[in-house]
């Protein structure tokens, strides 16, 4: 079902938008400093929507500055204190993450909702499996059920609903993969509320990275899904080039240099594992979607690197660069070739960008 589209900020979500990339700070908000130098770092790696928690007044208080100074739109991550979310309303976030479980009620669900009516703002209805309501809660746990997930968000809806509000989108995440997957599916076949996807509690960078891609790449590719954040026991920056893989690999946005490079085996000449890595590193801040090959051998290399916008194939003790579809030299020595291909790639960005 598609879904409608909202206005965050400056930014379109739903009705056929583009899939955003979000992912939230782990400074102390009220630190504003530290906190706008975290925002604008994740924003340089990709991310396009920033989450703060705002666990209490001096939180919410910081809120104004750093909205003024954010070159993206900011949401406030609320719990417990639908005062607090009023005035994150009041200091000009975008929009408000809010959970079922914990926000104090109806009449204090609906208060949040004519405020951020009042205020143009979105409000994400949060639902996770670790923090449902009492009684959704206590249920999910004997019975593990992708529908309490939706039964959570419809009540958390139309509470918000019945004042009129409709700037809605939800997120139903759960730890286990293929729970979180079931879930949004039924939200997509019931309504056409945006939804933010992502798997909550992933894990660390690796282990995360696979069980986001597993099922976020089910969904991207279905078509669910408007926004995505994935969550990494790691620095927000990862998330955020992570996201951006994944979005990649299921063919809906690129940005930045994918690196083509083989698996080491019995052929593979020189070092491979650090040339890939390493040109990885010097190319971190390209944003044009460039394909960069780095191959071990001459069986796939050549073609691979003609394929791809720039690339190199190993020989022994020497290396040919391709750029454009082209041999441009070869019996390169092993310490100039990412010399080369890094000039080339760069060579190329200006050409993009002009």
């Amino acid at each position: 079902m598609p879904t409608r589209s909202l206005r965050l900020g400056s930014l379109r979500l739903g009705g056929g938008a583009p899939v955003s990339v979000q992912t939230m700070t782990n400074t102390d908000t009220y630190d504003v400093a530290n906190t706008l130098a975290q925002i604008r770092s994740v924003v340089k790696a990709g991310a396009e929507i920033v989450r703060l928690a705002v666990p209490d007044n001096r939180a919410a208080e910081a809120l104004r500055e750093l909205v003024q100074e954010a070159p993206v739109p900011l949401i406030a991550d609320i719990h417990f204190d639908w005062r607090l979310a009023v005035k994150a309303l009041a200091s000009g976030v975008a929009g408000l993450r809010i959970n079922p479980g914990n926000i104090g009620g109806p009449t204090r669900a609906r208060k949040v909702a004519e405020a951020a009516g009042a205020a143009n703002a979105v409000i994400r209805v949060g639902v996770n499996s670790g923090s449902l309501g009492k009684k959704n809660l206590s249920h999910f746990l004997s019975h593990p059920n992708p529908q309490i997930l939706v039964e959570s968000a419809l009540a958390q809806v139309k509470i918000l609903e019945e004042t009129g509000f409709r700037a809605i989108k939800v997120s139903l995440k759960s730890s286990q993969v293929m729970e979180t997957v079931a879930a949004a599916r039924r939200w997509a076949a019931l309504s056409d509320i945006p939804q933010h996807i992502g798997i909550t509690e992933a894990g660390n960078a690796a282990s995360g990275a696979v069980k986001s891609a597993v099922g976020l790449g089910i969904l991207l590719t279905e078509g669910v899904g408007d926004t995505i954040r994935v969550s990494l026991t790691a620095p927000p920056e990862e998330e955020v080039r992570v996201a951006w893989e994944i979005l990649r690999a299921a063919g809906l946005r690129a940005r930045g240099v994918e690196v083509i490079s083989c698996p080491t085996c019995g052929r593979t000449k020189g070092p491979l594992i650090q040339m890939a890595t390493e040109i990885k590193k010097r190319l971190a801040d390209v944003t044009q979607p460039l394909k960069v090959a780095v191959m071990g051998c001459i069986v796939n290399g050549p073609g691979e690197a003609r394929n791809a916008d720039a690339g190199i194939a190993l020989g022994q003790g020497h290396g040919s660069f391709f750029a454009g579809g082209r041999l441009v030299a070869s019996r390169v020595p092993y310490e100039n070739l990412l010399s080369l291909l890094e000039e080339e790639v760069h060579k190329m960005e200006q050409t993009h960008a002009n």
